[in-house]
């Protein structure tokens, strides 16, 4: 019997040597209110989400030129959260107003939809007008071979600095105001005119070129913020972008003279340089192109038509 005691001693001692630490929730009282059900407290369900307050209809506020290359500005429903155009979620204000544009080859039919905080969607379709664009037809056939691999390596730094320049956002407010002609004088080039040779298409004219001298001033067509400004592109010379905010931005290329710098904000009216013919240009204008996004717009369609 004494040596039967000492076997059980020994076992019990060696049980003690790897006690298991139950679980917060399996400590020795819980695990005794497990085993007895009366005593066990029912199951709490959660909460359930609240429902989203319904909102009333909602209708979209819009004005503009709603055609190839052209711009609308507006205002989105009442609680929307979120604004897409074809797809594409587009920037939008405190206040709910938006600037929204279409690219010189836009389709005929582009829809805005806005996603409202109670669930629903508000949809509006567009009809995007087509426009004659001047084509001149060439019985040539178009260059091959393309730019020299040392133009690309002086080219390829400018065309990043160029699109690092067009995606800042700077919170300026010009997208909201009337346009401004930046200069006046003969227009010498159209935005979307394009040569075919032979049946293919060359690149269109992305802006509008003025020419009303050389040393001519120009200035702001709105508000803005500074997002380049460079003396020597090897395309484009002296060139200067403004971002107008909401995605708006404006280029002017060719100066002779720059008189603000990159990060200025400046105003409607103010003077920015001087009409040149820096870069490759075949004579003096200034030549002024407008980007939303990823979209080429006609200036002519922000100004309307030159006033004496």
């Amino acid at each position: 019997m004494r040596g039967a005691a000492a076997s059980l001693f020994a076992f019990a001692a060696a049980l003690g040597a790897c006690t298991v630490v139950p679980p917060a929730d399996q400590s020795p009282a819980a695990s005794s209110r497990t085993a007895n059900p009366a005593s066990t407290p029912a199951a709490v369900a959660p909460a359930p989400s609240p429902t989203p307050t319904a909102l009333p209809a909602g209708s979209f506020t819009l004005t503009g030129e709603m055609t190839q290359g052209g711009w609308l500005r507006g205002t989105a429903p009442v609680g929307t959260s979120e604004l897409m155009l074809n797809g594409k979620s587009i920037d939008l204000g405190e206040d709910r107003q938006f600037l929204a544009a279409f690219d010189r080859d836009s389709g005929p039919v582009a829809t805005l939809v806005a996603m409202r905080s109670d669930g629903s969607r508000v949809t509006k379709p567009l009809e995007i007008s087509p426009r004659d664009w001047r084509i001149e037809h060439i019985n040539a056939a178009r260059r091959t071979g393309g730019p020299s691999e040392a133009f690309m390596k002086i080219r390829m730094p400018e065309l990043e600095a160029i699109g690092a320049a067009r995606a800042r956002e700077t919170g300026a407010k010009g997208w909201r105001q009337d346009f401004i002609w930046p200069v006046k004088g003969r227009l010498s080039g159209l935005f979307g005119s394009q040569r075919i040779y032979r049946g293919e298409p060359g690149s269109y004219h992305s802006g509008i070129d003025i020419a009303p001298g050389a040393g001519t001033p120009y200035f702001a067509p709105a508000d803005g913020v500074v997002v380049l400004a460079v003396q020597d592109f090897s395309l484009e010379g002296k060139l200067l972008i403004i971002d107008h905010g909401m995605g708006l931005n404006s280029a002017f290329l060719h100066s002779q003279e720059l008189f603000v710098k990159e990060g200025d904000a400046v105003t409607r009216g103010q003077r920015l340089g001087l009409v040149g013919s820096s870069g490759r240009a075949t004579g003096p204008h200034l030549h002024w192109s407008l980007k939303w996004n990823d979209a080429r717009l006609d200036p002519l369609l922000f100004t309307g038509p030159m006033s004496d």
